[in-house]
C-alpha cells in the first residue's frame, strides 16, 4: 500500500455514541477479588441488515456487556452475556450469521488448579440480542487458556478468536499459557461443539486469527519462546475438522505478532501483523501456500493491528499507536 492509496475511500466520520462507561478506578491485582471500575476490551460487528453490534467488558461488574443499534437496541439497553459477577469476563469476540444469530466468545478468568487461570466461554442469542443462551464453557482445563505466552514471565490475555462461515458454521481458536493451540467448531449454530482439536505447532502458540471460505479454514498464529518469531499460517479443506502443517509467512529476526487474516471475494487471503513496533501487510493468492514480501505501512509505530474487508474490495487496516512501548496513545489506520 503507497500512501497514494489512502485516498481510495472517503471516510465520514459520524458522531459518537456513548454506550458505556465507569469510574476509571483499576487497584491492585488480587485476582477475582481485584477492585476495578471501568469499561473496556470492546469488538463490533455489522449484521446483514447493517446494524452495528457491540460488546465490552464492565470491570466492576466483571461481566461482559452486549449492545445493538437501531430502535429496538436502544429500548432494550445493555444486556449481560457472560452473566458470572464471581469471575473477570474479559477480551469478547462477537460475530453474526446470515439469519441473525449472534454469537459471543470471551475469556473466564476461572482459577481451576494450573498455573493462570483462564477458560474459554461462549453464549448465542436467536432474538437480536434480547437474551442469550446460558454460557457454554467451551476448554474447562486448568491450563490458563486465553494466555498469549512470549515468555515465561510474559503474556497477553486474550489469545482467541471467533469466525462464523457463510452456512452457519461457528469456528472457535484459542490457545493456552503453557502453549497448546485448540480449535472448536459448531455445526448446528452454536448449539453443540466438536471435541477440541489440538492443532500442531512447534512453539508455544498465541494470538490466532481465523477466517473462512466455504469448507477452507485458515488459522494464523505466532508463537512464544523465541525472539524471533514468525507468523504461522494453517490451511484445513474439511471445515476444521483438520490442519496442514503450517506455513512460515517471512523468516525475519524481529519478533512477529498479534495476525489478522480475511478472505476476499476472490478466495486472496489478507494478512496483517507487527514485527517489533511496526505492522506490515501481506497476501496470498494461492491459497496460502506463499505468501507476497510483506509490506511496511505507513505510519508511525504501534501494533496489535485489526483487519477488514468491504465489498468494493477495500481493505482497512486499523493499528494502536505507540509513542511508548506498550503504551497506547491513539489509532492509526490505512486504507487500500
Amino acid at each position: 500500500m503507497d500512501p497514494a492509496s489512502l485516498a481510495v475511500a472517503s471516510l465520514v466520520w459520524l458522531g459518537s455514541t456513548e454506550i458505556a462507561a465507569g469510574r476509571g478506578e483499576r487497584g491492585p491485582w488480587q485476582m477475582n477479588e481485584s477492585r476495578y471500575d471501568y469499561v473496556d476490551d470492546p469488538t463490533v460487528a455489522i449484521d446483514e441488515r447493517g446494524a452495528v453490534v457491540v460488546a465490552w467488558v464492565d470491570q466492576a461488574r466483571k461481566d461482559v456487556y452486549f449492545w445493538k443499534d437501531g430502535k429496538s437496541g436502544k429500548e432494550q439497553g445493555s444486556v449481560n452475556v457472560s452473566r458470572s459477577p464471581e469471575t473477570f469476563s474479559w477480551l469478547p469476540r462477537v460475530a453474526t450469521d446470515a439469519k441473525g444469530t449472534l454469537f459471543v466468545l470471551w475469556q473466564e478468568i476461572i482459577f481451576s488448579g494450573g498455573s493462570h487461570g483462564g477458560d474459554i466461554v461462549f453464549a448465542r442469542s436467536e432474538d437480536g440480542g434480547k437474551t442469550f443462551s446460558q454460557p457454554l464453557n467451551l476448554s474447562t482445563s486448568v491450563a490458563g487458556d486465553g494466555k498469549g505466552r512470549i515468555t515465561r514471565d510474559i503474556w497477553h490475555n486474550g489469545s482467541l478468536d471467533l469466525v462464523v462461515g457463510a452456512e452457519g458454521t461457528v469456528y472457535t481458536a484459542w490457545t493456552e499459557y503453557e502453549g497448546r493451540l485448540w480449535v472448536r467448531r459448531s455445526a448446528d449454530g452454536g448449539r453443540s461443539f466438536s471435541e477440541k482439536l489440538s492443532v500442531r505447532t512447534d512453539k508455544p502458540a498465541r494470538a490466532p486469527s481465523l477466517a473462512v471460505d466455504g469448507k477452507t479454514v485458515y488459522l494464523a498464529w505466532t508463537v512464544g519462546d523465541d525472539p524471533s518469531a514468525d507468523i504461522r499460517v494453517a490451511k484445513s479443506t474439511d471445515g476444521a475438522a483438520s490442519f496442514a502443517a503450517p506455513v512460515i509467512v517471512a523468516k525475519t529476526k524481529a519478533y512477529s505478532d498479534a495476525p489478522k487474516i480475511a478472505i476476499d471475494g476472490q478466495g486472496v487471503l489478507h494478512l496483517a501483523y507487527n514485527e517489533g513496533r511496526r505492522v506490515h501487510y501481506t497476501r496470498s493468492s494461492d491459497g496460502g501456500a506463499r505468501f507476497a514480501s510483506p509490506r511496511d505501512l505507513p505510519g508511525g509505530d504501534g501494533g496489535f493491528p485489526a483487519l477488514g474487508l468491504d465489498g468494493k474490495g477495500n481493505i482497512y487496516v486499523l493499528w494502536e499507536r505507540f509513542p511508548e512501548p506498550y503504551l497506547p496513545r491513539g489509532l492509526e489506520l490505512a486504507v487500500s
